[in-house]
């Protein structure tokens, strides 16, 4: 199993979780509250947790190349619906 976390600074932590599983649920599975969120894609999963101005990206895949689509999807799409802020979302794999 591959996994990477990224732990992105906003304001908007929340509103942001909240965003992204709203718009993933309308093609795979997301399940979310306030403060945190899964998502399962069908090449990896992420789990997401809000707390104060840290939104954390937490995801995981079977295969390098897989992890590399999970966090393009879910880096991107973050990026995209913050387009007034600029959000880092530097991913740090785990062993």
């Amino acid at each position: 199993m591959y996994s990477a976390v990224s732990r992105v600074k906003t304001e908007k932590a929340s509103r942001y979780l909240k965003a992204l599983c709203n718009h993933f649920d309308r093609k795979v599975q997301a399940t979310y509250d306030d403060n945190h969120g899964d998502v399962q894609f069908g090449f990896g999963t992420c789990q997401m947790d809000a707390a104060g101005d840290v939104l954390t990206l937490n995801i995981q895949a079977d295969d390098a190349e897989q992890l590399e689509r999970v966090k393009q999807v879910v880096g991107g799409h973050l990026v995209r619906f913050a387009p007034n802020e600029s959000l880092e979302v530097d991913w740090v794999e785990q062993a």
